[in-house]
Order: structure tokens, then C-alpha cells, then sequence
């Protein structure tokens, strides 16, 4: 990934407790956008804690993917994501997120073209 795209979070009140939300914002063709990201189970929450520590963003990894046949003929492609962290000591932590919606995954894939 050429640019640095970073997944920030916010607070919100949810019937008395506070939560995090995470997303994503940019430009395209001139529009501001927010895209929101989540975990790929509902305890990458604790994980993605873990990974922002006190930090409210932190940069987005791109990992290209390709699935083959038995062929060798690429049927699927793609891009796996994660949110990464580096602490003082230079260990990396490490989430895996995902598009929270269709129309999300589509405004992340015009974002890092």
C-alpha cells in the first residue's frame, strides 16, 4: 500500500456503557467519506484495545491474497486487512478488521487505489 490509510476511534454511550467505534475516513473525487471497520468476531474488541492501547489511530496493513484452482488459474484475489501498532519496545501488535458493510468495503477499495 503506497499511502498510509489509519483506522481512528471514537467514543459512544450504548444504554449506560461506553464503546468504541472504529473507522476510517478519507477522500474520494472530492468527498469527504467514513467507513466503518469491526472486527472479524466480537472479541477482536478486546484485541483491537489491546492494539490501540491509548493511541485513538493506528495505521491500516494491506495484505494482498490470491486462491488457485488445482489448475493454477487465480480464482479469487484480494486484500486481507489488519490495524498494527508498534510499542516502545518495537513489538507489534496486531488486529484483523474488515469492512462493516458492502458499501463500506466498496469506499475502502476506491481509498487505497
Amino acid at each position: 500500500m503506497e499511502k498510509k490509510i489509519f483506522v481512528e476511534r471514537e467514543t459512544f454511550e450504548y444504554k449506560g456503557n461506553t464503546y468504541f467505534s472504529y473507522f476510517i475516513k478519507g477522500t474520494i473525487r472530492g468527498k469527504d467519506v467514513k467507513l466503518a471497520v469491526i472486527p472479524p468476531d466480537k472479541g477482536g474488541y478486546v484485541v483491537l484495545d489491546i492494539v490501540f492501547d491509548n493511541e485513538m489511530a493506528c495505521e491500516l496493513a494491506l495484505k494482498p491474497y490470491e486462491m488457485k484452482d488445482d489448475k493454477g488459474n487465480v480464482t479469487a484475489a484480494g486484500n486481507t486487512y489488519s490495524v498494527i501498532s508498534v510499542d516502545e519496545n518495537g513489538l507489534v501488535y496486531e488486529c484483523p478488521v474488515k469492512p462493516a458493510k458492502s458499501s463500506d468495503k466498496a469506499l475502502l477499495n476506491m481509498l487505497i487505489r
